[in-house]
């Protein structure tokens, strides 16, 4: 099998919504978009791209009809404290604080209202103890 593309949809009782947070904090554009279906592609990055669903439509089966939970969606950017800063200035709850990782992270956790955790990283670089768990080649420079 060859994957030729991924990305995660996600379901909300909020498509309008969920649309206009990913479009004002995180810089995507809606290439294909109805009323129940919507899909978003990073203005930044051509391979960064994801899907919003209502929950309720019909092309989901009625047993698994819903919302999106339990997921925690990660974007790398390269300025993580100028993220940090613009999301503050918007009011958007921060649940993690922006802060250094001993495993090779900057980064901070903010929650849209559906529930969906966004973890917004820049890579450093890890602790001697955690470069160990790295193959070399994935080790940030």
């Amino acid at each position: 099998m060859k994957i030729t593309s991924y990305y995660p949809v996600i379901m909300t009782n909020d498509v309008a919504g969920t649309v206009a947070f990913y479009e004002r904090h995180l810089r995507f554009t809606p290439p294909f978009s109805s009323d129940w279906y919507v899909h978003l592609q990073s203005m930044d990055n051509d391979a960064v791209s994801l899907a919003i669903l209502d929950g309720a439509h019909e092309t989901v089966p009625p047993p698994v009809r819903g919302t999106a939970s339990g997921l925690l969606l990660n974007f790398e950017v390269e300025d993580v404290d100028a993220v940090y800063g613009d999301m503050l200035k918007a009011g958007l709850p921060m649940v993690r604080a922006i802060r250094d990782e001993d495993f090779g992270q900057r980064h901070f956790i903010t929650q849209y209202p559906n529930g969906v955790l966004i973890d917004v990283v820049k890579p450093i670089p890890p602790s001697p103890e955690f470069a160990a768990l790295y193959d070399s080649a994935a080790l940030p420079q």
